[in-house]
């Protein structure tokens, strides 16, 4: 018999695999190395590494890019322009034999070109013949291509969380103020906290594969993979994990012959529902009305897994602040009032000035056996609108199990500015309570973690959160609601029109 935190007793069960090939997960394959990386200094300089070994192919496949962010902006380095756009033209001249295909969602480039950047499709028409830049535009009415994928000669591939943009940039430390963040203008940026995933071996061929069909559904065009070549993982980068199985998992909204892909959302599910003692999540929002209600299920039980959120304390931009922001207060006051033993925190970071450091990552981890990383936030629209892709593995050995153990308390320390070895004692104080731990190293000052407050909403706020107009479960969803109102308008001007007459 095994027994809860709270010394109830209850039966020693064998725990379910939660990656499970077809239901929450794509596929299956084995990576000889998997490494998470925090934070965008550390990433870029691994993908510049990374690109300079590549000889046959680069794939490039996000939400956004732009062409002027710098990769390493410590290191000035002749012989390698540090500029993304400058990088990859000049990559692309010195090897003959390499070709880059680089993909972003069409409306990010409305974004990108609104902000004054030089649009992909230019990058296209300038460059080398061999440097291929294109626009997804393969998806439903309202929906958006946020898959952050880089595969190089199908050997290495990266996958999670961070674009390369502008704002991603920076270190772990997440000074309140550091002109190396600053855009290609000059203009300041705020800290940002993010994350993703290196992989190789087959988990690698495996995302080759995934970023040719979706280059074939974007382009329609049919590409060979590359014949295997070298070995351009960064000698810099060292793997957390080896001779590990890798789940992908996948959103796809349904579009033309296109199925529809729910994998993601079983994945958060049934990762949630088997948790023992702990559920700790990154996310930049925490929306998703169904993932809500499956954490508030575990917190309405006896002695059930800890849960700790890190969310911003707003979301970037008045109009997600305004759709995500109100639709948190909903989740979190539901997960609040379910949780009837204090086994729920949701905090936010700040810098060590007090400004509020952005999480953009999207991390959850349970227990010492599950650790998912990808695109996907805690939001209606990557479960079913947007189209997503996470990996995720699922450990049994202990040394695999102590590393999994030690990615939490790397993240904790990180935004408690402390010492692994403080994690370590703290938690060793608190009987193995992550809540209580975290509780005891929480300053008042300086860079920190602190609890979030809710905040009352409005009655039209309210009305945005019932509608889920702007972050819809699925496409249908999101066009009958649209037709809603716009015939509900067309009623108020056609009623308004009568009156005057």
């Amino acid at each position: 018999m095994s027994k809860t935190r709270t010394g109830a007793e209850r039966p020693s069960t064998p725990t379910p695999s939660i990656i499970q090939s077809g239901s929450t997960c794509w596929r299956q394959a084995q990576a000889e190395r998997f490494a998470l990386i925090i934070d965008a200094a550390d990433y870029f300089a691994a993908l510049k590494e990374a690109m300079t070994a590549a000889e046959k192919t680069i794939f490039l496949i996000g939400w956004d890019f732009d062409l002027r962010v710098k990769l390493d902006p410590e290191t000035h380095d002749r012989e390698r322009p540090d500029n993304l756009g400058a990088f990859l033209d000049t990559l692309v001249k010195r090897k003959r034999t390499l070709k880059i295909r680089l993909l972003q969602w069409n409306l990010g480039a409305l974004k990108t070109l609104a902000r004054g950047s030089t649009p992909l499709f230019l990058l296209g028409l300038m460059a080398h013949k061999r440097l291929h830049a294109k626009l997804d535009h393969a998806h439903p009415i309202g929906a958006s291509h946020h898959q952050k994928i880089v595969v190089i000669d199908d050997a290495i591939a990266f996958c999670g969380g961070i674009d390369t943009t502008v704002g991603r940039w920076d270190t772990r430390s997440h000074r309140g103020k550091d002109k190396r963040r600053d855009s290609p203008w000059g203009f300041p940026q705020g800290p940002w906290h993010d994350a993703t995933a290196a992989v190789d071996g087959a988990a690698a061929l495996a995302l080759g594969e995934l970023s040719r069909e979706r280059w074939r559904w974007a382009t329609g065009e049919t590409l060979p993979p590359p014949e295997p070549n070298g070995d351009p993982w960064p000698t810099t980068l060292k793997p957390n994990f080896e001779k590990v199985t890798v789940g992908i998992a996948r959103t796809q909204p349904a579009y033309g012959e296109q199925a529809a892909v729910h994998e993601i959302e079983a994945l958060y599910l049934a990762a949630i529902n088997s948790a023992q003692k702990l559920i700790y999540i990154e996310s930049q929002y925490c929306a998703s009305r169904r993932i809500g209600e499956a954490l508030g299920r575990r917190l309405e039980e006896k002695g059930g897994p800890e849960i700790v959120l890190i969310n911003p304390r707003t979301a970037e931009g008045w109009l997600e602040e305004e759709v995500m922001d109100t639709a948190r207060v909903g989740v979190v006051s539901m997960l609040r009032a379910a949780d009837r033993e204090g086994r729920f925190r949701i905090y936010y970071p700040v810098a060590a000035d007090g400004t509020p450091i952005y999480v953009h990552a999207k991390i959850m981890i349970v227990d010492d056996r599950f650790l998912r990383i990808g695109s996907s936030n805690l939001n209606n629209r990557s479960m079913g609108l947007d189209t997503e892709c996470d990996l995720a593995i699922e450990v049994e050995t202990k040394a695999q199990r102590l590393a999994i153990a030690a990615s939490v308390h790397d993240l904790l320390a990180e935004h408690l500015d402390v010492e692994h070895t403080d994690m370590a004692t703290a938690l060793s104080k608190t009987d193995g309570s992550l809540i209580s731990a975290i509780d005891g190293l929480l300053k008042p000052r300086g860079r920190t973690l602190k609890p979030l407050e809710l905040r009352e909403l409005n009655e039209v706020e309210k009305r945005v959160v019932e509608t889920q107009i702007l972050d819809p479960e699925r496409p249908a969803q999101f066009l009958r609601k649209l037709k809603r109102m716009f015939r509900a308008r067309e009623k108020g001007r056609w009623r308004r029109l009568r009156r005057a007459v």
